[in-house]
Order: C-alpha cells, then structure tokens, then sequence
C-alpha cells in the first residue's frame, strides 16, 4: 500500500487527526488472505489493527469446546482495541471472511506516542463504546424477535452487494442468531415456498429483497 492511499483511507475515515505526529510513521500497512487469521483467542495480544477494506469474522470458543460466532466486523472498524486499553490476552478470534486489507500498531508504539492524544483517546473511547451498544442491541434483538426475523435480517446484511451467498456459511448464521440449524433449515424451506430465497445444494440467492425487508423492519445485523 502506497503511503498516498493510506493518507487516503485516513482521510474518508475520518483518522487524519487521530493518527497524526508520531503515531503515523508507526502505521503499518498489512494485508490478508480469505481463512487467515488476524488473531486467535489466548494469544498474547500486541497490537491493533485498523479495518480498512474487507470483512471479517469473530469467533469465541468456550470452555467446553463450542465455537461461537459473536459478529461479522465490516470497515470502519478495529481489532485489539478493547485488549489494548484493558490489557489483556486476545478474547475472541478474528478471521477474514474475504480479502482484507487493513493497518496495524503495535501497542508500544500507542503507548509511546498516544498515551497522551487527546484526539487518540477520544476516538478508542467512542469506539469501545459503540461496540458495546451494539453488542447489546444484537442481544435485545435475538431475545424479542422470532428466528424468521432474524434469519431474514442475517441474509440481508450478508448480501449487500450481491444477492448469492454459500450453503457452508449456514452453521455460522445459526450460531450467529442464536438458533438450532435444523430450525434455521425449516425457516430457509418456508423462505423458498414464499417466494423470498432459491437455495439449490450450493447456495443461497435473494429473489425478493423487498420481501425480506418488509419481516425485518430497521433492525440489521452486522
């Protein structure tokens, strides 16, 4: 990445100012590959990385062995943010769903050259604090809407761009909105016979996005 078009994404994020003197030479530019890992749950934790193109999947794995899906991360958006300012190993692990390119810095180098940024420490703050919203309006809405909208809502919020996504991302989804997989089936079965989805063995297409909007409503997972 080009140091012009890194001034680039600065700049239409809005992080010029946050990441100005010190702090920008320390910026580095990293990329990833479709399965790769940003960071893994119990690592030590060393750095933050700055989501500047792509998407990217949050997982956390329990005590007794269960994976879980805690959310889909999309640009603007950081990883190491929260174990940064708490100082503690890495919670979740984080993987890129598609090609990603983003930005990193070492903790030191924020602690060196942030420590006293007023602009920096405003921006970790409302992003923490956004985060934790949205955590919360994630739980609020699987707790008082019933799967169909959910499931309705994941499909919408998966397919901005293109109306087709793959079969393999269903054990995701059912993790994701808090549901069996057998009964996420029998809603994409219902879905098919209204006339919302075509799923062949494959894949899953949208034919009536306005369908699937009408049974969500505002409420949109990312």
């Amino acid at each position: 990445m080009e140091q012009a078009q890194l001034d680039e994404y600065l700049a239409r994020f809005q992080l010029t100012e946050v990441f100005a003197g010190g702090l920008r030479e320390h910026l580095q530019p990293v990329a990833f590959q479709a399965g790769d890992w940003l960071c893994r749950q119990g690592d030590a934790a060393d750095r933050m990385y700055l989501l500047l193109e792509g998407k990217l999947k949050i997982t956390h794995m329990s005590a007794t062995g269960k994976r879980l899906v805690l959310s889909f991360k999309h640009p603007f958006d950081l990883v190491g943010d929260i174990e940064y300012v708490r100082r503690t190993p890495l919670m979740n692990t984080v993987e890129a769903v598609t090609p990603v390119k983003a930005v990193s810095i070492s903790y030191a180098a924020l602690e060196q050259n942030g420590a006293d940024n007023p602009a920096l420490l405003r921006f970790l703050l409302e992003t923490i604090t956004m985060k934790f919203e949205l955590k919360s309006h994630s739980m609020s809405f699987n707790l008082l809407y019933p799967v169909e909208v959910r499931l309705a809502s994941y499909l919408l919020s998966m397919t901005p761009e293109t109306p087709t996504l793959p079969v393999s991302d269903l054990v995701d989804a059912a993790d994701l909105i808090g549901t069996s997989y057998r009964h996420l089936n029998r809603v994409l079965r219902q879905f098919s016979q209204d006339g919302l989805i075509e799923r062949t063995n494959r894949t899953i297409t949208i034919i009536d996005r306005a369908g699937l909007t009408e049974r969500v409503g505002e409420s949109i997972y990312e």
